[in-house]
C-alpha cells in the first residue's frame, strides 16, 4: 500500500489555517451584518473547513491561488442549502460576494468579509496616534557660573 503525502499547509501569510471570523451581508437586512465564525485550513491551494452562523453548521470546500489571492468555496449548511462564494485576499482577510441561486432561475446574492480571527475587523477605522520624535539634545561642556571673571 501505498500512502499518499500530508498537504502541506499553507506558508503564504494570507491564508493562515486556523479560525477565522467575519459577516455576510443579506439583500433584505438593508447592510446589517451577520457575523459567522469559521476554522479553515489552506493546503496545496485546497480550502476546507466548518464553521457556524445564525443559519446554521456548515463545511467549506473549495480552493484558493497565492499570487493572485483568488479564492472560490461552496458552504455546505447540513441538511439545508449550498451557498457559493467567490473573493480575493490582499491582505485584509478575504471579501468577494455570494450567491444561491433556486430552482426557478433567480440568484440570491450578497457580500462577505471574512478574517483571521486574530487579526481584527479590517472594516474598521483604526485611529493612530502620531508625534515627532524626540529632540536630540547635545550636552554641553561644564558652564562657568555668571558674573565670574
Amino acid at each position: 500500500m501505498s500512502q499518499s503525502a500530508a498537504p502541506q499547509f499553507e506558508t503564504d501569510p494570507h491564508f493562515p489555517s486556523g479560525p477565522w471570523v467575519g459577516f455576510y451581508l443579506m439583500p433584505h437586512t438593508r447592510g446589517k451584518r451577520h457575523p459567522t465564525e469559521l476554522k479553515l485550513t489552506f493546503a496545496d491551494g485546497t480550502m476546507t473547513g466548518s464553521g457556524r452562523d445564525v443559519v446554521g453548521p456548515f463545511t467549506i470546500q473549495g480552493r484558493y491561488e497565492v499570487v493572485e489571492g483568488k479564492c472560490q468555496w461552496v458552504k455546505h449548511y447540513h441538511g439545508k442549502h449550498d451557498v457559493f462564494y467567490s473573493g480575493f485576499n490582499e491582505g485584509k482577510g478575504i471579501w468577494g460576494t455570494w450567491d444561491i441561486p433556486n430552482a426557478l432561475g433567480v440568484v440570491w446574492n450578497g457580500g462577505f468579509h471574512i478574517w483571521p480571527e486574530g487579526m481584527g475587523d479590517p472594516t474598521q477605522q483604526v485611529l493612530h496616534a502620531e508625534a515627532d520624535p524626540p529632540a536630540v539634545v547635545e550636552e554641553a561642556g561644564e558652564l562657568e557660573p555668571a558674573g565670574v571673571v
